[in-house]
């Protein structure tokens, strides 16, 4: 069987590579009469990034370009930060690298160039050869249209497209500067103007280049030259109110290579093929380029219909698979870049905290709260600064672990230090007194904490980063108890004073939340969201954190104070739910550090169940292999998940 693909760019030399690797007969039409090395540079995601590291395995080529990039910054023209959150991960490449590098994993033999498609040949309704302008003939089995989003392949079978009208256009510039990209390091730096539909955006494709764009309304304000000169005047003008990175930036271009893509899209095609043709990328499906997922979608695409088509099931059950599997996505896909259009064309509707940012997907560690009521819920008061809510780490996670399906835990924050004012808790009346608790309470539960920031940085109070985790919890609440956390970890291991917003950036940030988010909201609506929160604890009357109340259907509500072995924790859930099981968990490393992100000691050896010198033994092995990573504390160490690094390192 021979298949014919029509279009040499990165989906159809995907899909080239793929056969060629399974020893189909297969041959790449590309109309550019050399390296099709045209278009500047663009993101793709860690999805994309695998496939091309399994599209080269074997071949040995020298390695993926591009940059990693990692991090999202969305400012106003005031250079004021909206957004600053971490994306899930993806990488800047340039399309001439990525083009050449593909060239490299194909035998030049199997790529023809100078042939751009005319139209088919038929007999009995299928397609039995591609007609080029140049006269080729190009007989097989199998065509694939991966010729682009204007794909002349995609018209010979199902007619033209009705395109969307073009109501936002994209300049898009590449320029060389170490300097910047070595400033900008991972960062993706985007600019949205709060009063007109104009942005800027700029990301380091490599260690010395940089790409830019500008999408804009061409109602504002439009370019009907394509010359250097004219393409730096407009440019410049257009974006006279953006800050001094912007203008660094337009000033340093010399606009030869700038261009302007016409945004468009089409809506879903009912298939992605007809009889024995079939299509991939944008030539299949087109989304506007605000969801950044052009070239991965094309990649993912080439992925999935190889392994249909070298399957045993016969061709036309191998493309309406193909379809079935990538059309739910797509259409969402295509939605988004509307959806986020709509608010581009409309600054005065948007909401900043409410922009959506398609680059970032949720970490899938992320703890989320079912929509489906539990058996059991848990209202669980807690202080950031508590040391006893530290020390129950252990039973809380296998909690989770093995009656998460039963069981729903909802955070309060209880006020353990107002301030130092007459405060008298238990004897504890400054700041150093508070070292010696921690140190008696590591010494006795065998939870690393380090004392000594109350003698060298004491908080003041525990409220601001109380109120901080009242912020986290608008945004996300799962990935509020990950903030929690990290905050935890910074000022009981890591001698953080955690009432510095920097370090709640910081912590915001590591676990997927819009750091800048937070701190506005830790300004507002936080702070009445925690007075919420006390005035429930003294209704309750909390006088002891933690403080677990268990409630049960039937509304029956028990409670626990202060520490508590797991097994009073599990007489509880028995009283509330008589039969209750627990679920069996996987203790192995793996499983463990992929459900917690980071772990003590005594956590990864209470979820074993085997004692410190088992555990000692199993960690410092994975320490040796590279599969975590160790944070030294002088009362003991965290152990920080790094398997998806050492595997990568493997592969």
């Amino acid at each position: 069987m021979k298949f014919v693909i029509i279009g040499g760019g990165i989906g159809g030399l995907t899909m080239g590579i793929f056969l060629h690797k399974k020893g189909a007969d297969v041959v790449v039409n590309e109309r550019a009469l050399n390296v099709p090395v045209g278009g500047n540079a663009f993101l793709m995601h860690a999805e994309g990034v695998s496939i091309l590291k399994e599209l080269s395995s074997g071949f040995n080529p020298k390695a993926i370009p591009g940059k990693f990039i990692d991090q999202f910054s969305l400012r106003k023209p005031s250079d004021e930060e909206i957004k600053f959150q971490k994306l899930d991960p993806w990488q800047c490449i340039k399309r001439k690298d990525i083009v050449e590098f593909l060239y490299t994993l194909l035998p030049s033999e199997k790529i023809i160039h100078g042939r751009v498609f005319s139209h088919f040949l038929y007999k009995n309704e299928k397609v039995i050869a591609a007609v080029f302008r140049n006269g080729d003939i190009e007989y097989g089995d199998i065509f694939i249209g991966a010729d682009g989003g204007n794909s002349h392949v995609r018209s010979a079978i199902f007619g033209e497209t009705n395109f969307t009208p073009i109501e936002v256009k994209e300049v898009v510039g590449l320029m060389q500067n170490k300097e910047l990209s070595a400033r900008l390091g991972n960062r993706f730096t985007k600019f949205q103007h709060d009063k007109k539909s104009i942005s800027f955006g700029v990301i380091p494709s490599s260690e010395s280049e940089v790409v830019w764009y500008i999408q804009y309304d061409p109602n504002i304000m439009d370019v009907e030259e394509n010359n250097p000169a004219a393409m730096k005047m407009f440019c410049t003008e257009l974006l006279k109110d953006f800050p001094d990175l912007v203008q660094e930036i337009l000033e340093a271009e010399d606009y030869t290579s700038t261009y302007i893509w016409h945004t468009k899209d089409f809506d879903l095609l009912p298939s992605f093929h007809k009889n024995n043709v079939v299509l991939i990328g944008d030539a299949a499906h087109l989304a506007l380029p605000f969801t950044s997922a052009g070239t991965t979608n094309a990649l993912v695409d080439a992925h999935t219909l190889q392994s249909l088509l070298m399957g045993k099931e016969d061709i036309e059950t191998a493309f309406q698979k193909y379809h079935k599997l990538r059309a739910e996505h797509i259409a969402k896909q295509i939605q988004l870049g509307r959806d986020i259009k709509k608010d581009f064309l409309n600054p005065a509707s948007r909401n900043e905290d409410e922009m959506v940012i398609p680059l970032i997907t949720r970490q899938e560690r992320a703890i989320k709260n079912s929509k489906k009521p539990k058996d059991i819920s848990i209202l669980y008061f807690t202080d950031p600064i508590c040391s006893t809510c530290w020390v129950i780490q252990p039973q809380l996670r296998k909690l989770q672990l093995e009656y998460g399906k039963h069981v729903s835990i909802e955070y309060k924050m209880g006020g353990l230090l107002p301030s130092w004012d007459n405060f008298n808790r238990y004897g504890i009346t400054k700041p150093s007194d508070v070292a010696t608790h921690w140190e008696e309470v590591c010494s006795f539960y065998e939870m690393p904490i380090n004392q000594n920031i109350w003698l060298e940085d004491p908080l003041p109070s525990s409220y601001p980063p109380s109120i901080a985790f009242k912020a986290a919890q608008i945004q996300d609440t799962g990935k509020a108890v990950l903030f929690l956390r990290r905050i935890r970890e910074m000022v009981f291991l890591e001698k953080k004073n955690i009432i510095k917003k920097e370090f709640l950036y910081a912590a915001a940030y590591d676990v997927g939340l819009d750091a800048a988010r937070l701190i506005r909201d830790l300004e507002g609506k936080a702070q009445g969201m925690f007075r919420e929160d006390l005035i429930l604890a003294d209704l309750l009357k909390v006088k002891v954190l933690p403080t677990l109340f268990f409630s049960n259907r039937e509304g029956i509500q028990l409670a626990l104070n202060g520490y508590q072995p797991y097994e009073s924790f599990e007489e509880i859930l028995a009283q509330l739910l008589p039969g209750i099981k627990k679920s069996k968990f996987n203790t192995s490393a793996a499983f463990l550090f992929e459900q917690f992100q980071s772990m003590t000691s005594k956590e990864f050896s209470f979820l074993r169940g085997e004692n410190e010198v088992e555990s000692r033994y199993v960690l410092t092995r994975l320490l040796n292999e590279n599969k975590i990573a160790q944070f030294e504390s002088p009362s003991g160490n965290m152990w920080i998940n790094n398997f998806n690094a050492a595997e990568e390192k493997i592969a």
